[in-house]
């Protein structure tokens, strides 16, 4: 059987031979490995940000639903947590849309 990283006689760097099925399922497997890693510290990243706008200027609420929504895709805690988040807003919005019904009667 021939090996999928063969070793280029010479130069000693691994020439990548990737033409068999295992090669390339090991490239797709490290591929969405990568990506998902990539996802959920761009996720935390964003979540710090937001908190750090909360006290300064900026996004930061906006910013905390963003970085909890990249990681609600990979933790069930972020995405209960973004659940509430949701439900939150909405009893906001309906308890100042009934305010602002109040106040023009």
């Amino acid at each position: 059987m021939r090996e999928a990283w063969q070793i280029n006689e010479g130069s000693g760097r691994p020439a990548i031979d990737c033409t068999g099925p295992e090669c390339r399922e090991l490239l797709s497997r490290t591929i969405h490995q990568v990506k998902r890693t990539l996802k959920i510290a761009f996720g935390f990243a964003l979540v710090f940000l937001g908190v750090a706008m909360i006290l300064t200027p900026g996004p930061g609420w906006l910013t905390i639903v963003f970085g909890l929504g990249l990681l609600a895709a990979e933790f069930v805690w972020a995405k209960n947590l973004l659940d509430r988040l949701k439900d939150q807003g909405i009893r906001m919005r309906q308890l100042f849309l009934a305010r602002l019904r109040v106040g023009r009667a």
